[in-house]
């Protein structure tokens, strides 16, 4: 399927050039990094920007900075980048169990984590490990910069708290000793969005956080699980009586890719199996 509307093309060689266009043409503009999602709106003419700003030449924006505390993903990392790194893998577990999942091969090597929480859909597979782990929006447009929450990032299904003149330079996450791992429900093997997904966080102090994708307009941290668990010794009777509090955790709907009953039930089976195969990671079972 061809392009058919016209817009102007930008590809500035910096944030102040790209920030400079976004203050500029505000709503009339769209930004392309993967363009995995973007290309899709212009084909199936979901998306008419006047103006379309290319920044996957801005190299400040494709780095991966590691400290002793903290962890910054530019916006240009792509899904490929996180699972090529073992410093990743080892540091944040969950987002790179969650990188895996992500649509196809193709699709990862284009694909950018900021993209994807960009494009804000309730299927998001980073959502769920980024809530875990309390990461921070990095945002800047011409009147400075901003951290923003990932709690309070997603406002409703596509849609964020960015404004139009602010551009996403990438994510903070603090580096937390913990393991843990992300389910996903696909309709089947390879190329699927997320029917419905959870995050699991453990640490030895029996710390656990959940989160959910693609069971609620918009991903979410699973509280009322997380403080019924909390300090606990898991158990089998404990794990049935915390799959219980699911369902008012949660809001699925039904439509054509699975009902709401069939999304309640396998959550609850994949809450029980990841947070068992968590701590099982934890005493030091295979990784």
């Amino acid at each position: 399927m061809a392009i058919i509307n016209d817009f102007e093309y930008h590809k500035p060689e910096n944030i102040n050039d790209t920030l400079i266009l976004l203050s500029e043409y505000q709503s009339k503009a769209k930004i392309l990094a993967g363009g995995t999602d973007l290309i899709v709106y212009l084909k199936e003419e979901l998306a008419k920007p006047e103006v379309v700003i290319d920044v996957k030449g801005i190299a400040e924006m494709n780095k991966i900075e590691i400290s002793d505390h903290n962890i910054f993903l530019g916006a240009g990392v792509t899904f490929t980048d996180i699972l090529e790194s073992d410093q990743l893998k080892d540091k944040l577990p969950i987002l790179w169990r969650a990188s895996e999942t992500v649509a196809s091969v193709g699709i990862r090597n284009r694909a950018t984590v900021v993209g994807n929480i960009c494009s804000a859909v309730p299927s998001l597979d980073s959502a769920p490990a980024l809530l875990v782990y309390d990461a921070e929006v990095i945002i800047e447009s011409k009147n400075g910069k901003k951290t923003i929450s990932i709690h309070d990032w997603f406002v409703g299904p596509k849609k964020t708290i960015l404004k139009p003149d602010e551009l996403v330079l990438g994510i903070n996450i603090p580096i937390l000793k913990h393991t843990g791992v992300y389910e996903k429900l696909g309709r089947y093997r390879g190329e699927d969005l997320a029917q419905a997904g959870i995050g699991i966080f453990v640490n030895e102090a029996k710390n656990y956080r959940f989160a959910y994708c693609a069971v609620g307009p918009v991903p979410k941290r699973m509280k009322k699980l997380e403080e019924f668990l909390q300090g606990k010794e898991i158990t089998e009777k404990l794990l049935e009586e915390a799959a219980e509090l699911i369902p008012d955790e949660i809001s699925p709907i039904t439509d054509i890719r699975s009902s709401a009953e069939y999304r309640t039930h396998m959550m609850k089976i994949m809450f029980k199996r990841g947070l068992q195969k968590s701590i099982e990671l934890m005493k030091g079972g295979k990784k």
